[in-house]
């Protein structure tokens, strides 16, 4: 894929307690917040975003690192170019103490941005409530957006944060104990949160979402994906299960992921509305 010009988005900042970032909006309907993972909002990430949008939804995308719209494949830029798309993504996030890389039960402090972002889109588009689709550094915050009351529609794809280095931080989850338990809260009185990983994936372990499954119970859904599904022409190991390992193709299991996803949003804040 070329970069993507995004002119279908329209781009605007959003603050909260002294802190901006640029926003990307598209569509009608209740809000979705799609949040990248890195190296940033890419194509193949616009891409997603604009399914979430033609099923009925306003798509907002916060640009948090990276370089909105550029291909990261070497057949865009150069293996040079690739490299420098990625260490620029990095950079910005080690140096930004709005994320925790590291830490163990610790919920990022940009996350506290993105709640407000929600609750303003919220009143912005109406509707039920709100969803919220994270990936790979930023799936965790997806779940921990759930703490408040309007988000209805969390997907946790991929969560790689804190690294998984040892076996301990592989049984843990970017979020605080008191985040995870007012999550749990929720989800003892109906909220369900979805999730997506390979089964292969080093990443984002199975040990987390078997943590996941222990604390939230019934109401994770979680869904594992045979690594021979990934797509071939992918750079990297069997990962992003919506983006750069998708085959967008009926009958593929990362459409059917794909799918199940669009479902989850439509079920939660659609159907409310129709």
């Amino acid at each position: 894929m070329a970069d993507d010009t995004l002119t279908d988005f329209a781009r605007e900042p959003f603050t909260h307690a002294g802190r901006t970032h640029p926003v990307l909006r598209s569509g009608t309907g209740p809000a979705v917040i799609v949040m990248a993972e890195i190296p940033g909002i890419t194509p193949k990430v616009a891409r997603l975003a604009r399914r979430v949008r033609d099923i009925g939804c306003t798509v907002v995308m916060p640009d948090l690192f990276g370089v909105a719209g550029r291909d990261p494949d070497p057949r865009a830029h150069g293996w040079a170019g690739a490299a420098m798309t990625g260490l620029r993504a990095a950079a910005q996030i080690c140096v930004n103490r709005e994320f925790t890389v590291l830490a163990s039960g610790r919920t990022s402090p940009v996350v506290t941005w993105l709640r407000a972002l929600a609750a303003h889109e919220h009143e912005r588009c109406g509707g039920p409530g709100v969803g919220a689709l994270g990936m790979c550094f930023t799936g965790g915050y997806a779940l921990a957006m759930a703490t408040d009351e309007r988000l209805l529609a969390p997907v946790v794809c991929q969560p790689s944060l804190p690294f998984a280095v040892t076996a301990r931080k592989r049984r843990s989850l970017d979020l605080s104990p008191t985040d995870l338990g007012a999550v749990r809260q929720r989800c003892a009185a109906g909220l369900t949160v979805l999730g997506v990983r390979f089964r292969g994936d080093r990443i984002a372990p199975a040990d987390r979402f078997a943590l996941l499954r222990e604390e939230l119970g019934e109401a994770f859904l979680g869904i594992e994906i045979d690594d021979k599904a990934a797509n071939p022409e992918a750079r990297l190991p069997p990962h992003s299960a919506l983006t750069e390992h998708l085959i967008d193709e009926p009958g593929q299991p990362t459409r059917e992921a794909l799918d199940q996803v669009l479902d989850h949003f439509r079920a939660r804040l659609l159907a409310r509305t129709a």
